[in-house]
């Protein structure tokens, strides 16, 4: 049986008294699997220990059924975009893409660079510096580096910063296409939409733990699932509290100077019931404001879980 593409059997990682990563198991494979977390949840720290960058405090690491660490080899199935800018200024896009495929040993490096380079639209712009590009367009030639040796492991760090939606979209499809050949991507984002739009697998991660994993559907019912705060302002707010608190979608109310606090479990369905209740008691709503939608509330309420 051919080995998975990687593998994390209780992995940690720590920096001095930081620990970055904390006992992480989980299998990647054919596919794109989305590794999600707010920032410092340790998602760099995971893609860089399977890139071989970093070797683990505890636990193992393989891709491919081996370590990653001191083994430059691995780069011949592996690639890895990392979050940070790490591009020459003075070299041209092409130069910077044909030098990754010379050290990468291809027979026709200057052939490989075009067609990656054309692969994510850079290839008319390809002989300018890369100083002078947007943020966008040193995020494809990246890309463009990663690919150009079409590896069957892809480790992706934050690839969308700075894309417009169309560029996005075209990076989406890209890998929607290598994933479809067999390729397995690992792709870190802090934002939900950007990885549920292309991965069928998503990992959680919140402070450096791996918090939950599934598809977006289950996530999205556990995030709607989960308690909610809501802050309410009206013209009259005990009048509304009063109303609201026989209501069996509402946990609670606390009165507060100015406003109410509210608790459900049901968000959409208690937007609606407020409305209402408002409109029959001829109160007017002046707020109506969810206080714990960031992705670190949602994340802790997964990892509690």
């Amino acid at each position: 049986m051919t080995a998975p593409a990687l593998v994390f059997d209780h992995v940690s990682h720590w920096y001095g008294d930081v620990v970055a990563v904390n006992d992480v198991t989980c299998t990647i494979d054919a596919g794109i699997t989305g590794l999600l977390g707010p920032n410092g949840a340790g998602k760099s720290t995971l893609l860089q220990m399977a890139a071989g960058l970093l070797a683990p405090s505890g636990g193992t690491v393989q891709v491919y059924g081996e370590s990653p660490v001191g083994r430059p080899s691995i780069f011949r199935r592996v690639a890895l975009v990392p979050e940070r800018e790490a591009l020459p200024p003075m070299l041209s896009a092409y130069a910077f893409v044909e030098a990754r495929a010379t050290l990468l040993g291809l027979r026709d490096p200057r052939g490989a660079a075009l067609r990656a380079l054309t692969m994510v639209e850079m290839d008319t712009v390809a002989d300018r510096a890369v100083g002078g590009f947007s943020k966008g367009m040193r995020q494809r030639t990246k890309l463009a580096a990663a690919l150009v040796h079409e590896p069957t492991l892809v480790l992706l760090d934050e690839p969308f910063n700075g894309l417009d939606p169309r560029q996005r979209l075209h990076m989406m499809r890209l890998l929607e296409a290598r994933a479809d050949e067999g390729t397995a991507v690992l792709l870190s984002s802090h934002i939900l939409e950007e990885i549920e739009g292309v991965a069928s697998r998503i990992l959680v991660m919140l402070s450096g733990r791996l918090a939950a994993s599934g598809d977006h559907r289950t996530l999205r019912r556990l995030m709607t699932d989960r308690p909610h705060t809501v802050r309410l302002r009206s013209t009259d707010d005990r009048a509304l509290a009063a109303a609201l608190l026989h209501a069996p979608i509402v946990l609670g109310v606390d009165v507060e100077p100015q406003s109410l606090l509210v608790r459900t479990a049901d968000y959409t369905g208690f937007a609606r019931h407020v409305a209402r209740a408002a409109q029959q008691a001829s109160i007017t709503l002046l707020e109506v404001q969810p206080m714990d939608e960031s992705l670190e509330h949602v994340f802790a309420y997964l990892v509690a879980r």
